[in-house]
């Protein structure tokens, strides 16, 4: 066998050695890898039930928002037209409060002069007694002169 020849055999040999050390590699990480695998399908599988509950939810909840939405938007039209109403209802009777005002104020000033005039009259009351007693004097004597006619 020539020098070429023996090169050959041993690079072939060589070859066969890491064909089978590599076989070898592979066999023992072969159940590894389809044990990582398998983990890797039910993590797969146990996302995508979770992605389709969740569009489930998500679907419900668009629903919900729709109708409670519109459920809201005719409890502020309904809550607008009823503050129109009393904002109405409250201009309507604005006269009736300033018609009250104006009577307390009417009120408070006839108390202030029935008040002034009651003084008035405690202060002259002594000279009111004196006009009383001559007026009933005057009352009697005129009574007097009549009958002597």
């Amino acid at each position: 066998m020539t020098g070429t020849e023996v090169a050959a055999l041993i690079a072939a040999i060589a070859f066969v050695i890491l064909v089978v050390v590599l076989i070898f590699f592979l066999m023992t990480l072969l159940p590894k890898l389809k044990e990582t695998l398998d983990n890797a399908n039910k993590t797969m599988k146990k996302t995508q039930d979770i992605v389709d509950e969740s569009n489930r939810t998500l679907k419900l909840v668009a629903k919900d928002v729709d109708v409670l939405s519109h459920q809201v938007e005719e409890l502020l039209i309904k809550s607008n037209d009823l503050l129109n109403d009393v904002n109405g209802k409250v201009e309507t009777i604005q006269p009736l409060f300033k018609a009250a005002a104006d009577l307390g104020d009417s009120v408070s000033s006839i108390n202030n002069s029935s008040r002034n005039v009651a003084n008035k009259l405690g202060v002259m009351g002594g000279n009111a007694v004196k006009a009383s007693v001559v007026t009933k004097v005057g009352q009697s004597a005129f009574k007097l002169l009549r009958k002597k006619k």
